[in-house]
């Protein structure tokens, strides 16, 4: 299927085609009226809850009674404002813009509606008042529907805040919060109008939806499946979090599960093993509702929704039962979780933080992404013109480190029948990229189709009909596919893709 001939977005999920007033749920504002302090509580809930609550609506929603569980959900949900009318774009060109879909998924670090008791059961600790998003997962669905790619955005990735500089990713909703004076409702959807700017800005993608969901929604959804079975390399034990975990496999739910997604100490990875914690616990959540026993118990069903609904915020432009529609058809196997790939803990102004790659790299990665779940193109009709190797003007420069990689690289794409040079050095760069202006796509798919497994990406810098490749640490040359990512010491990939049918063990 050709891009032009993809099935759109329905007219509700398009942020473009027009939203609401500002307006949706508040978010907490101090009774003194200052503005949020710094935390004062162990770090607390994250991703998990946001996209298993979501999921939940979405695969519930398309089953057969789902007309009647979107209203249910309807009925309860709150919305913001949350879609920016500016700084939040796609690298991929305009044309990817309604066709594919990029979900931001945020886990607001709120106690709203925890008594006493249950601070205590769960080990949340007190932190009344912080607007913190602790973790941040980004959602890719292709415009057919057909899978599903989740990027972990760990909380301390150090990052440019439009208008702020550079601080830890968790930090922009609060800033923009804060920056507004307007009502606690205005101020919410300016946290949130921020971080999505943000997360553009720093991935590359146009973000088009945003959902939120509280810490008590996923404390009850966790006990409503019945629990996960989660396995673990070696026994774990973290006072902080109240995680006290055996080696092996294990059901877990309740204030069992928010403390094995919030546990970071005594881990060898500390936030990036959180990650994956969350991720593998989404995971077994999703097989859990896409199981028979869920799918054939209507009331269950009921209690999943009904639970999401009270919980959970959207920007107003998300229609629930067309995202539903759209996503029916992925199953476990077509859900890869993985993290941001290349993070490096530093320390800067005092603070520990991770340090992502170049601005290049993280775009081209998801690029790559949005590549990976991209329908297959039909073939191009007999009379339509066809792009030739001598058709293609080929820039190749050296990001690699590996003196003269540029100049050999730019000899064997002309032996290919290219019209290939050395345009020289680049920044140093780990991921071969295959860069083009908008509307060269084909002339870049040749180029790629020479170096497997490298990035393709588009710039609007450069001029029509010249393709740039920039060659990474992962270069092995030409008609040679590049070096996978490295692995940890367990033998993961160092991004750690897996897919919800996965149940290795993990820290």
């Amino acid at each position: 299927m050709s891009r032009d001939e993809r099935r759109p977005l329905p007219a509700h999920l398009d942020p473009r085609a027009g939203r609401e007033p500002r307006g949706g749920r508040p978010a907490p504002r101090p009774a003194s009226g200052r503005a949020p302090g710094p935390r004062r509580s162990p770090r607390g809930v994250v991703i998990a809850r946001s996209l298993s609550a979501v999921l939940a609506v979405l695969v519930l929603a398309g089953s057969g009674w789902g007309w009647y569980l979107t209203k249910v959900a309807e009925a309860s949900v709150s919305r913001t404002d949350a879609i920016p009318d500016s700084g939040n774009s796609d690298v991929n060109g305009s044309d990817h813009a309604g066709s594919e879909m990029n979900l931001l998924l945020v886990g607001m670090d709120s106690r709203d509606g925890l008594t006493e008791e249950q601070k205590a059961q769960f080990s949340t600790g007190d932190a009344d008042g912080v607007l913190n998003t602790d973790s941040m997962m980004l959602v890719h669905v292709p415009a057919d529907g057909s899978a599903a790619s989740f990027v972990s955005l760990p909380r301390d990735t150090y990052v440019e805040i439009p208008g702020h500089g550079e601080g830890r990713l968790n930090s922009a909703y609060s800033r923009g919060y804060n920056d507004n004076q307007g009502t606690d409702e205005e101020s919410a959807a300016a946290g949130a109008q921020l971080l999505v700017q943000t997360v553009s800005q720093f991935t590359g993608l146009q973000i088009d939806h945003f959902a939120e969901i509280d810490l008590l929604g996923f404390i009850n959804l966790s006990t409503i499946v019945g629990g996960v079975e989660v396995n673990l390399c070696q026994a774990t034990s973290d006072p902080l979090s109240g995680a006290d975990f055996p080696a092996g496999v294990q059901t877990i739910s309740g204030a069992d599960a928010l403390k094995f997604v919030r546990q970071r100490h005594g881990l060898p990875g500390t936030d990036l093993d959180r990650v994956v914690r969350q991720q593998v616990y989404i995971a077994g959540m999703l097989r859990n509702i896409l199981s028979t026993n869920t799918l054939f118990d209507l009331g269950k069903q009921k209690q999943i929704v009904e639970q999401v609904g009270s919980s959970i915020t959207f920007d107003r432009g998300l229609d629930i039962f067309d995202l539903a529609a759209q996503m029916q058809n992925v199953q476990p196997g077509n859900i890869t979780f993985q993290t941001v790939p290349g993070l490096t803990p530093v320390r800067i102004d005092g603070a520990d933080v991770l340090e992502p790659p170049s601005e290049a790299d993280m775009h081209a990665f998801f690029a790559a992404l949005a590549a990976e779940t991209e329908p297959e193109e039909e073939a191009p009709a007999d009379d339509a013109p066809q792009v030739e190797p001598a058709d293609v003007t080929v820039s190749v420069l050296n990001g690699s480190g590996i003196s003269g990689a540029a100049a050999t690289a730019a000899t064997a794409l002309a032996d290919a029948g290219f019209a290939a040079e050395s345009g020289g050095n680049a920044d140093s760069t780990e991921t071969t990229t295959v860069l083009h202006a908008p509307g060269d796509e084909a002339a870049a798919a040749l180029v790629a189709a020479q170096i497997p497994g490298a990035a393709v990406a588009v710039d609007d810098s450069l001029t029509a009909g010249t393709v740039q490749l920039v060659i990474g640490g992962d270069w092995n040359g030409v008609g040679q596919g590049v070096t996978p990512p490295e692995t940890t010491s367990g033998g993961e990939p160092a991004t750690n893709e897996r897919t919800a049918t996965d149940t290795a063990c993990i820290n």
